[in-house]
């Protein structure tokens, strides 16, 4: 198999390019070649050899991509392929060039060689090859590719009760083969849930869905025999417009309408498995799904609509006059984060995309009490307020897979990569820690989170972030949060942390009356204004 094309010609109108020869030599041959015959294959192999035993001390072709070409079509006809490879390093045949780790990542794939096919990758990322974006594209195909086929022998092994011999699975949870067989596998449990409405044919209304964020305002569209008045565009993404929308034309009846194309039911699949596993003390922080209706070429989730504005929108606030959210209100929104992971994890369930546009806020209709028992434990009006998790789209279900598998999917999200997708490691609950740290470094700087690496007395790398802590601050609480999360040893109960520093925070807001009489007037007021914009 060549990885590469066998016509290695190219052009050059400078005569003094004694490679030019060569090519020319190479190129007939390769047209005459006939594998079949044993004295052919030899012979094109010892023309190989001889060019690169010609110029592969010549510094002219050292960056010479016709010259990388004839060495893999040399190594394509050799069993010590890794040999040939090792040579091309020492003689730094285009070490800085992409294709040169991209073509033996490939050939190494065709071999079966995965984990060393994916070790090429990132020695090329690392020497940062040019193009370089071209060769990150690559590796990302090329983990799809991986979990595709490692999703497929897992269901297999599975189905059989066969996972012990499973010792590490690869998987990108986010890849469309993954979430088609997932959901092909849940297919007779998918359609017994409530509000699940699936159709053969495309969406029959008479209002084209795709018109509506250009003048959808006041439309009504019907969907599954129920009306709904459009007031309004709430969020889009790449895939998904989200509205605003009166059932029946009813004020004091609204829905959030979530219509994604293509056709996308996991979401949906995500918010019956939170119906199931979260407390009902705690569902209130994670939203609710009415129904989805599944077309063939929409899906349209009805849900709850909250009207106070996301996290993201309350930064935001602050950014606008010149400063940033006042400490004892990062506190209380870190306790809720802290909280919601807690109980999310425990349930066996990653969201994948844990970022502040996604939390929106929720306001009591009554006023919290200053007791420092109710805000602990979150009873009465404390139990209304606080944040409420959306967008399950990049949702995880770990008891989908087996034990061992770690994932490799990269969320592509600027800001939010975990350090584990910044540098080509597998990960599993670090996309959430991760995502948690950049909301409390955004809400604490207005700031994306910037992360220094170093080295610890024991010899491991430790990182924390390059932003300085105002003096007022409660420093250790801050340097607590950043040092734990951003260094978790993936083979502690990670949840057990989360609950230590959630209680951390809680003890420090309880510990002066004055701190939850603070927080209460900032809520007003934070309420007063996003409510108002």
């Amino acid at each position: 198999m060549a990885v590469i094309s066998r016509d290695v010609m190219a052009t050059s109108a400078d005569d003094g390019d004694p490679l030019l020869p060569w090519l020319r030599s190479i190129h007939e041959a390769s047209q005459t070649l006939d594998l079949t015959q044993a004295g052919d294959s030899q012979s094109f192999d010892e023309l190989l050899l001889n060019c690169i035993n010609a110029f592969k001390s010549d510094p002219r072709y050292r960056d010479d991509i016709r010259f990388l070409k004839i060495w893999f079509l040399y190594m394509d006809g050799r069993s010590d392929y890794e040999r040939v490879f090792g040579e091309m390093e020492e003689k730094k045949i285009c070490i800085h060039k992409a294709m040169l780790y991209e073509s033996f990542a490939l050939f190494l794939e065709f071999k079966g060689r995965f984990i060393d096919a994916s070790m090429v990758y990132h020695l090329g990322i690392s020497r940062k090859a040019e193009p370089l974006g071209r060769l990150k594209k690559a590796q990302v195909l090329f983990l799809e590719r991986l979990s595709e086929i490692v999703t497929n022998g897992s269901f297999e092994k599975a189905k059989k009760g066969d996972t012990h011999d499973i010792e590490e699975n690869f998987v990108n949870p986010w890849s469309v083969a993954t979430i088609k067989n997932l959901l092909q596998d849940l297919h007779s449990q998918v359609v017994q849930y409530e509000g699940y409405h699936p159709s053969n044919r495309a969406y029959p209304g008479k209002v084209a869905l795709s018109s509506l964020l250009k003048s959808g305002r006041n439309k009504s569209i019907d969907i599954g025999g129920i009306k709904y008045q459009i007031k309004g565009c709430a969020g889009q993404g790449g895939f998904a417009q989200v509205f605003k929308a009166y059932v029946d034309s009813n004020p004091d009846d609204v829905v959030a309408l979530k219509i994604q194309k293509p056709p996308f039911p996991w979401e949906f699949y995500m918010y019956r498995q939170l119906d199931m596993r979260i407390s009902e003390k705690e569902r209130i922080s994670f939203g609710f799904a009415h129904r989805l209706h599944l077309y063939t070429d929409y899906t349209i989730l009805v849900s709850d609509y909250l009207s106070h504005g996301t996290l993201q929108d309350a930064i935001n606030s602050n950014v606008v006059i010149g400063g940033s959210m006042e400490e004892v209100l990062c506190i209380y929104y870190t306790i809720e984060t802290l909280q919601i992971l807690e109980s999310l994890h425990d349930a066996k369930i990653i969201h994948g995309d844990f970022k502040p546009d996604n939390l929106l806020i929720r306001y009591s209709s009554v006023d919290p009490t200053e007791n420092h028992n109710d805000f602990r434990k979150r009873l009465g009006p404390w139990r209304d307020q606080g944040l409420c998790l959306l967008d399950w789209g990049r949702g995880i279900d770990l008891n989908l897979f087996p034990k061992a598998t770690k994932f490799v999917g990269d969320s592509r999200t600027s800001g939010f990569r975990c350090l584990e997708m910044q540098e080509n490691r597998p990960w599993k609950f670090q996309v959430d820690l991760y995502g948690m740290c950049v909301i409390v470094h955004l809400m604490l700087h207005n700031t994306y989170m910037e992360i220094e690496k170093g080295q610890s007395s024991d010899g491991n790398y430790f990182y924390q972030p390059k932003s300085h802590y105002k003096r007022y601050w409660n420093i250790q609480l801050w340097k607590d949060l950043f040092s734990k999360l951003l260094n978790v040893d993936p083979d502690e109960d990670h949840k057990i942390l989360l609950r230590n520093l959630r209680e951390s925070f809680q003890d420090y807001m309880c510990s002066d009356p004055k701190l939850i009489k603070r927080l209460k007037q900032l809520l007003v007021k934070q309420r007063a204004s996003l409510c108002s914009s």
